[in-house]
């Protein structure tokens, strides 16, 4: 005897009741098809099952491209020549090490001054945070800048309500024991003083031209990655910010900004010059060993 009949015998119930259901939902689809074969061709790309026992592999190539499988770009986009200069190896070391020197001096600032910012260096920026890659290039972001003072005040609002939640009775008292060195509590007096407010939406999703939704891949990834490029840019154009991330705000946020529920609120971002008094806490940041592995 073959050593699997033993299964075969224990569970031949189970087996002839799987092949009958099989079967008979073969039979059912194929006798709708006969009996109102009008309701199942109207099916977009509908094909009866001798139909499709009929395509070969040219003509399915051809079917494949009468289904809703528009890509999010030109299927006829046009490569061209990579735009690139190679550095000598000196002054590539010299780089490297010059904006390390650069971005080390890049602190989270609590203190705004009000005085103002050009608004066009706030947009080149957002341009900057734009360059970022993004999943098939579906560039899944959204930058709200708000400088109205009473929008402002509203957004200090919402954000100052939930925050006393979160110190007071949400997050508990490790949080709030890992927070006491730097000084923080629910009183956020920079979304008033900074000049502008960054809030970067991720996009969940978008539509394309005729109302079919476009899929975005790896947004997450994206929008962090957009995140650390405005991070990076703020700092290079001489102003400082805070990266803030108010928990359960942005349902209300994206509602005050009339943003759309296809977006989710990631990175609020107070913008604009130190207040002439201000303090940051003496972090230190891990070294090269602790955050490197070369293999």
């Amino acid at each position: 005897m073959l050593p699997y009949m033993p299964f075969v015998n224990e569970y031949w119930p189970f087996i002839v009741t799987g092949i009958i259901c099989y079967l008979g939902a073969r039979f059912l689809y194929h006798s709708a098809v006969s009996w109102n074969p009008e309701k199942y061709k109207n099916r977009k790309n509908y094909r009866t099952p001798d139909e499709v026992a009929e395509i070969d592999a040219d003509e399915f190539e051809d079917d494949v491209g009468q289904l809703d499988m528009s890509s999010a770009l030109p299927w006829d986009l046009e490569h061209v020549s990579l735009d690139f200069n190679r550095l000598p190896v000196d002054e590539t070391i010299r780089r490297s090490q010059e904006f390390y020197t650069f971005m080390n001096q890049r602190r989270t600032v609590r203190f705004f001054s009000r005085d103002p910012v050009p608004a066009d260096v706030i947009r080149n920026i957002i341009r900057a945070a734009g360059t970022a890659p993004s999943g098939a290039h579906t560039e899944p972001w959204t930058y709200v800048v708000v400088s109205d003072p009473e929008v402002k005040r509203q957004v200090r609002d919402i954000v100052e309500k939930e925050e006393e939640i979160n110190y007071t009775k949400r997050m508990g008292p490790q949080w709030t024991t890992d927070l006491k060195p730097l000084r923080t509590n629910w009183i956020k007096e920079y979304l008033t003083d900074a000049p502008y407010l960054i809030l970067v939406f991720k996009q969940l999703y978008s539509f394309k031209e005729d109302g079919t939704k476009r899929i975005h891949y790896y947004s997450e990834m994206s929008i962090s990655l957009a995140c650390g490029i405005l991070l990076a840019a703020v700092h290079y154009a001489g102003l400082v910010s805070l990266t803030s991330t108010p928990l359960n705000c942005g349902p209300a946020l994206r509602s005050l900004l009339g943003r759309p529920t296809s977006e989710k609120l990631i990175l609020l971002l107070p913008v604009g010059y130190p207040s002439p008094d201000a303090t940051v806490p003496d972090l230190k940041r891990k070294p090269l060993e602790e955050i490197l592995v070369e293999i």
